[in-house]
């Protein structure tokens, strides 16, 4: 240690902190989560549509439900892959407030969707919904979810 000087110790330290923002961007949720989601709001916007009153109820209970068990495991995004698991300290404490803010934008775009093509007289407005919202969160579910980490601090 007596042979290290400055530099060498302020790369050392450069090179660490890189190597940790590097890790934290890749903070998030598995893929499979994002199509999961979109499934189950195709099928949620599909029985709300076509179904019974009863089954479209019980099956937003089971979905969040599900989805809630699936959350409580993976949400803080710290086991994104099976390779890695990073520190809550990298992870950042907001990430699942940022995705339960993302999921209520989400639901908050479903309906506004919803009611605007139910008022220009589609015959389904709750499938062509859902199937906007699905293709958003398959697609870029990941996507937001980065973005909104960091412009959030989180």
């Amino acid at each position: 240690m007596e042979d290290v000087t400055p530099n060498d110790a302020r790369a050392a330290l450069d090179a660490v902190e890189h190597a940790t923002v590097r890790v934290a961007a890749e903070v998030g949720l598995p893929q499979w989560y994002w199509w999961l989601l979109a499934a189950g709001w195709l099928v949620l916007g599909t029985l709300g549509d076509i179904g019974p009153q009863w089954l479209a109820v019980a099956a937003t209970v089971a979905f969040g439900v599900g989805h809630s068990t699936i959350a409580s495991r993976r949400l803080d995004g710290r086991r994104r892959t099976g390779r890695l698991q990073v520190s809550s300290a990298i992870a950042g404490r907001r990430t699942p407030a940022v995705v339960i803010g993302m999921l209520v934008a989400l639901v908050v775009l479903t309906i506004a969707v919803g009611f605007a093509l139910d008022a220009d007289g589609a015959r389904h407005p709750g499938i062509g919904a859902a199937v906007l919202v699905a293709v958003i969160v398959g697609l870029g579910g990941d996507a937001m979810l980065r973005m909104l980490r960091r412009r959030v601090g989180a």
